[in-house]
């Protein structure tokens, strides 16, 4: 089947698009100019009225962005910050874990996850991923379990969510918190077992999520935001995001100086409006992607779980007897980007060592991070970019 396929897209490459392609847009990673382009007055209408009112920290544009996000994530309380690292070293200060705890975590994710846990010198034990959804494993989660655990940071990789319903099981019968690592997935739904639907993010006692300008909704800089239902929970990270402060000048407890600016909160109105079509774009690239390579005995194209949707912050395929780094570098000759994540899993990495990395066998994980790339995912891609890179993965692969 995938022969067929490839034969009838090479026909329309090297047929009909050649004088096409001579103008082809440059293929990007992240194309954040021209998604930027096409709501270029309301961005820039924004940006001035923040700039006239001259709120650039706090202000209605952040108080505005709040209010919307809340209502579209669904959860009761959401408090913006700097980043999305300093909302996952935020939430973990608020349940006030203390050095040594224990929490549970993949090692197949990016840094920031695990990086906060040893910042705050508490302990990370990293646990296995699902090898198709490439999600922390619940099974791994409850095996790793022990007196010391406080805490389980699942994060909902590459845009799908983790299997929500089996964590927050686990973490009611061990009396563990749940902090969910959203920095990826923002807009994907999560069904439960009963139909129930949320949106990850308001599933766990705490949400986390970043707005770096790659993100499906992606700020002009840096910014963050944390969710949560819990009254007394969102009261004390309002407090620790604030120097600490229950009231201007009187310091309640330790913080720090987190704030999202009134200029990316003004951007992030406008394209918050558009999430739900930005997520759209990346599913119909996704599924060109996957129909390109269907039935490819050496490609498997992103599973999608039955409870969740995926909105493909990442599209990433494995592959299997294939040079991935030829790969790799094949397509970067034919000015198509490509991105290995992640090379080097948590348990692997330096900054861990005195936690014990030697006792870490994750055969998942050091197999995913040997066979993993993530092709160009974004709003932007158009149909000659698409069957551009297609054509050229399965060249390499169908002759290598």
């Amino acid at each position: 089947m995938y022969k067929g396929f490839t034969q009838t897209v090479a026909l329309v490459f090297n047929v009909v698009l050649p004088a096409l392609n001579y103008n082809m847009r440059p293929i990007q990673m992240v194309d954040t100019k021209n998604q930027y382009l096409k709501i270029k007055t309301e961005i820039d209408t924004a940006i001035e009225q923040v700039i006239s009112s001259a709120a650039y920290i706090g202000g209605k544009a952040v108080q505005d962005f709040t209010t919307a996000l809340n209502t579209y994530n669904g959860s009761k309380h959401t408090i913006t910050c700097a980043n999305g690292t300093d909302a996952l070293q935020i939430a973990m200060m608020a349940l006030n874990l203390q050095p040594g705890d224990e929490v549970i975590t993949p090692s197949f994710t990016y840094i920031a996850t695990t990086e906060v846990v040893a910042l705050l010198k508490l302990k990370p034990v990293f646990v296995e991923v699902d090898a198709k959804t490439f999600c922390i494993d619940a099974n791994a989660i409850r095996n790793a379990i022990t007196p010391k655990t406080k805490a389980i940071v699942p994060v909902h990789l590459y845009g799908q969510a983790a299997p929500m319903e089996a964590i927050m099981q686990i973490a009611k019968e061990y009396n563990l918190f749940v902090i969910e690592d959203n920095a990826q997935a923002i807009g994907c739904t999560y069904t439960f077992s009963n139909g129930t639907k949320k949106k990850t993010g308001s599933i766990g006692h705490i949400g986390c999520t970043s707005f770096y300008p790659s993100k499906n909704l992606g700020a002009f800089g840096d910014g963050g935001a944390i969710f949560t239902d819990d009254d007394t929970l969102a009261e004390k990270i309002k407090m620790i995001a604030n120097h600490g402060q229950s009231k201007r000048y009187y310091h309640d407890v330790v913080g720090c100086n987190s704030r999202l600016d009134g200029i990316q909160a003004a951007i992030l109105n406008e394209k918050l409006k558009h999430l739900d079509a930005y997520n759209t774009a990346r599913q119909t690239a996704a599924t060109l992607y996957n129909k390109a390579f269907a039935n490819h005995p050496k490609i498997t194209t992103p599973f999608v779980a039955n409870y969740s949707t995926h909105v493909y912050h990442q599209y990433t395929l494995q592959l299997q007897n294939v040079n991935r780094d030829g790969l790799n570098t094949y397509l970067a000759e034919k000015k198509i980007p490509s991105m290995i994540y992640y090379p080097v899993p948590g348990h692997k990495q330096k900054m861990f060592e005195s936690f014990g990395l030697d006792n870490y066998k994750l055969e998942t994980t050091d197999w995913l991070t040997e066979r993993v790339i993530s092709l160009p995912i974004h709003t932007e891609l158009d149909i000659e970019q698409l069957t551009y890179i297609t054509t050229e993965v399965l060249n390499y692969i169908n002759n290598n």
